[in-house]
């Protein structure tokens, strides 16, 4: 399935140093910014036990189908843009590398469930933060709840014509 809109961000990552027993550092999602065309894996800033790198450029994808995620997100303080991180084929470069980004906060969940994977939010900035509004405002439908009646219940009241229980009514 093809996505409805797509904007390219650059994700860049941190490597931080930690106490944890059985890691000596971990990775971690810091940002995404507008398209940047630097090479993957080039340091972007470090300090005393951490170091910034430039991920890479992953495209959010907007599908109609999932307004309701989006819309979620939208009503946040901060909104986010969550993204996934992969561990690297090529450690050399980086340990970790940006897999995936989204704007739907049900689809990032898809994601942290069982696996190696990094999954984090990182603020969105004010540029997705618009566009994103705009597909909403373009392409969400409300849907109607509709409180499903039980079968049992409405295949008796066909079969006798009228409520199966006449002293008790069911909502």
């Amino acid at each position: 399935m093809s996505a409805d809109a797509v904007m390219p961000v650059s994700v860049v990552i941190e490597r931080r140093e930690t106490d944890n027993q059985w890691d000596d550092h971990l990775w971690r999602p810091i940002g995404v910014l507008p398209r940047a065309d630097l090479e993957p894996g080039k340091m972007l800033a470090e300090g005393e036990g951490w170091a910034q790198y430039y991920g890479g450029v992953l495209d959010i994808e907007l599908y109609r189908g999932e307004t309701d995620g989006y819309r979620t997100n939208l009503s946040q303080d901060p909104p986010l843009v969550y993204v996934v991180l992969r561990r690297s084929a090529d450690a050399e470069v980086l340990e970790f590398e940006p897999f995936m980004v989204t704007a739907c906060p049900y689809e990032a969940m898809s994601y942290s469930e069982g696996n190696d994977d990094v999954v984090e939010g990182v603020p969105m900035p004010p540029e997705v933060m618009e566009w994103l509004r705009e597909f909403v405002t373009l392409h969400h439908v409300d849907k109607p709840f509709v409180k499903r009646k039980n079968k049992r219940q409405k295949e008796e009241e066909d079969e006798r014509g009228r409520h199966p229980h006449p002293g008790r009514v069911l909502s």
